[in-house]
């Protein structure tokens, strides 16, 4: 009676807590260093995050293998046969993936390249006519249609869908599983909202909702493997394939800034799933070279080609060099700051109701189009060179000299860049043999206004990602510094505009190794490798200096549990004794337990895993005393299962092998839905008792009290835990062998200096 009476206490006090949470979830009031969510001075309080737009309550995954005793005789009783077939469907499984995704993210492409050329091919029919009101209506009214469809998929029927999605997946991978992200409704949303979005000129790519599409499709495809996490980390390479056109580089985005964990068969898969998305891609652009597809189909795998040009060095070189890489790391990591604010910004906007997100997304977009069509205007009509008579001025969907409102023999620099799709666009500042095609006044203005949209687009309620805005923003002010150089430097305008993106992209997403692969990849220029690695070392050093990446950040306005790879140098001053000493009293089991007990812990707490010890055990080692053993820990998952089943016992005894087998399955074991609620339990059944021994992991990951949190640290995130228990350093009679459980709240810095303060001061010096 007095175990209930405490456990109704505690599950009392868990649930105010949860209501002050909720309550006090002011976003204002924080600092802005601090997550969008409020966190009260405890360990014990079960983990919220913002995910879409409602706080929801988050779980961890379970990666450790549980080995119980049923675990055992299953992996004992596999053949040869079932072990080739697991390694079989692994494979299909990658195969699926980098297929589904190739065919769904082609899709994409051809459904974008359409829209939005008919679209612009029809406004330059309305300004050739010098009906410019009409044509402005036209591209706005179009624009404002798309944007509302993209944004009324995400408000209503699938808020999780909108955003760029490589944050969460980042958690994802990391060992955090947030509800309702990935689902039937959340990646039609995703398909539909990512070609509204991009075909409405919003500035936005499309990688980020497509890996969120892949990881989609991983899910769904995986779903009764039991192998689906392992194959999340191969199909976040594919959109990197499809819309980058770099597959070495996808993989390696995948290994730099996407995964956790990483071993040469993960490699593998990877490298696996990118070549069946490059076969998919090539023989789409085959099928549709010849204009059965539209507009779409046109080129190949090299997006952004500046082959053409001869790269030569001299000695001052070195400086502008040098210069885009401290700009690049400066401006990402400005970039990085001010995005923090305007998305504190956006999440009060979003917290009024649907209508006041929507209406954000069209003022955004309405504002796009007003920019990108009046602004043209703004910019002097250049003369055509006479060397390019084929295709200067332009008048179609694509290239370099657009006439827009200039006579004939003459062209518009700036509605080269503003009045065309975002992949054209960065096609046509990385242009090449081509000093005296742009304007400074032109390439400012350019830059301006991207590093205005790429902050007031990204968090808008639409599939979003952030490659490209990164892209043009960095390609404005290394075309820029090119033109300034001038006679100064050998290097083509072109390639200071491949290099400034490439900085920008090192100062804002602090990656390396992938960007370089990626950017040789685009434009298919190996001379390039030298520089680009210094500029890319110079602009990741500059930015790491001043705040973290903008993935890091997202992550910790979402309040996502992220765990880094290295701890707090002051983690080495505590204890995980110490942890432990702050949070209730451990609830555990014996290893036959009544099912009262079990149904009121589960009812009144929301642990996901309790230890299970049986007393009076005398050990092995010949010591007459009795003890209490650790038998070890038992999941929420599967305790429910048990009452579900109705696996109960009217005496206390152990179960033989053959009645375990016979109840449960491994597939049914591996299941980790249910609820308590959802389960009856009559009152004769609650005077019953169950076995818990074949259904416990009798191999859990322990630590002495006396380890320190950073070494506990780097154990629960390279071991991929969910539970780590903490054993005392002294065992006796009467000791228990389990003081506490650590999880991963319990080890995030954030989290801990609200219960030790003072450890913020050693943390300043």
């Amino acid at each position: 009676m007095n175990e209930e009476s405490s456990l109704h206490k505690e599950s009392t006090s868990i649930n105010d807590t949860m209501e002050e949470e909720v309550e006090e979830r002011d976003p204002e009031s924080n600092p802005l260093n601090e997550p969008l969510l409020k966190r009260n001075r405890t360990l014990s309080s079960n983990p919220l995050a913002l995910v879409g737009a409602k706080v929801s309550y988050i779980e961890s995954l379970d990666y450790e293998i549980n080995e119980n005793d049923l675990f055992k005789q299953d992996w004992r009783s596999r053949s040869r046969t079932q072990v080739l077939q697991y390694i079989f469907w692994k494979w299909t499984l990658a195969f699926l993936v980098g297929l589904l995704t190739g065919v769904i993210a082609t899709l994409i492409n051809l459904a974008v390249e359409n829209i939005a050329g008919y679209k612009l091919l029809a406004v330059v029919k309305y300004i050739q006519k010098e009906r410019y009101l009409m044509g402005f209506l036209y591209f706005a009214g179009l624009n404002f249609i798309l944007t509302f469809v993209a944004a009324i998929l995400c408000v209503c029927f699938a808020p999780t869908a909108a955003g760029p999605g490589i944050p969460e997946i980042k958690a994802y991978l990391n060992g955090v599983d947030t509800p309702n992200m990935y689902g039937a409704t959340t990646l039609f949303v995703k398909i539909i909202g990512s070609i509204g979005a991009v075909s409405a000129g919003l500035d936005l790519g499309k990688e980020g909702p497509l890996a969120k599409e892949a990881l989609t499709i991983t899910e769904s495809s995986g779903d009764g493997f039991g192998i689906s996490t392992t194959i999340v980390t191969d199909a976040i390479s594919s959109p990197v394939v499809l819309l980058q056109g770099a597959p070495v580089g996808g993989v390696l985005f995948a290994l730099e800034e996407v995964a956790t964990w990483w071993r040469s068969a993960l490699l593998w898969r990877t490298f696996f799933s990118t070549a069946v998305v490059v076969v998919v891609l090539r023989a789409t652009i085959e099928l549709c070279h010849e204009g059965k597809c539209g507009l779409f189909g046109e080129g190949g795998l090299i997006m952004y080609d500046v082959s053409n040009v001869t790269v030569r060095y001299n000695a001052m070189d070195a400086i502008p060099v040098v210069i885009i890489g401290v700009l690049g790391g400066v401006l990402g990591s400005l970039y990085n700051y001010l995005l923090h604010k305007v998305l504190r910004v956006y999440n009060l906007i979003n917290q009024k109701g649907k209508m006041y997100k929507l209406l954000l997304s069209l003022s955004v977009a309405l504002f796009t189009s007003i920019c990108q069509y009046g602004l043209p205007f703004l910019a002097k009509c250049t003369p055509c060179d006479p060397s390019f008579p084929d295709i200067c001025p332009t008048n179609g969907r694509s290239g370099n000299f657009k006439q827009f409102n200039c006579p004939d023999g003459h062209y518009n620099d700036l509605a080269t860049l503003l009045l065309t799709t975002n992949d054209d666009a960065v096609r046509n500042i990385f242009s090449t043999n081509t000093p005296l095609e742009y304007q400074p006044s032109s390439i400012l203005i350019f830059f301006a206004l991207y590093c205005i949209l790429g902050l007031i687009t990204f968090g808008i309620a639409v599939p979003s990602g952030l490659f490209l805005p990164i892209i043009l923003m960095g390609s404005g002010y290394g075309r820029l510094l090119g033109i300034l150089m001038g006679p100064l430097t050998n290097i083509d305008q072109g390639l200071f505009a491949v290099l400034g993106a490439a900085s920008l992209m090192a100062g804002s997403m602090r990656m390396t190794v992938s960007v370089c692969v990626i950017f040789l990849e685009l434009t298919n220029n190996l001379l390039l490798l030298p520089i680009t690695m210094i500029v890319l070392l110079i602009a990741k050093t500059v930015g790491d200096s001043f705040n973290p990446s903008i993935y890091e950040i997202i992550l910790h306005l979402k309040g996502l549990p992220f765990m880094d790879a290295n701890p707090e140098p002051w983690m080495r001053n505590l204890t995980v004794g110490e942890l432990v000493d702050v949070k209730p009293a451990v609830v555990s089991f014996k290893g036959i337990e009544k099912v009262a007990n079990i149904v009121n812990a589960l009812r009144n707490t929301t642990h996901n895993g309790f230890p299970v010890m049986d007393d009076g055990v005398v050990p092995p080692t010949g010591v007459a005393n009795e003890a209490t053993e650790l038998h070890g820990i038992i999941l929420r998952a599967h305790l429910i299962q048990v009452l579900k089943k109705k696996w109960f016992l009217k005496e206390r005894r152990r179960t033989e092998e053959w009645e375990v087998r016979e109840k449960f399955t491994w597939v049914e074991l591996a299941e980790r839905e249910g609820n308590i609620e959802d389960v009856a339990v009559t009152k004769e059944e609650m005077d019953m008792f169950v076995d818990l021994h074949p259904l416990t992991n009798t191999t859990p990951f322990t630590v002495l009290e006396s380890m320190s949190v950073a070494k506990a640290m780097v154990l629960f995130r390279q071991v991929g835990l969910r539970h780590m228990l903490v054993v005392p350093k002294y065992q006796g009679s009467g000791v228990s062998p389990v003081i506490g459980i650590l999880t991963r709240q319990d080890l995030l810095a954030y989290n801990i200096l609200t219960v030790f303060p003072h450890l913020a001061k050693s943390k300043r010096k």
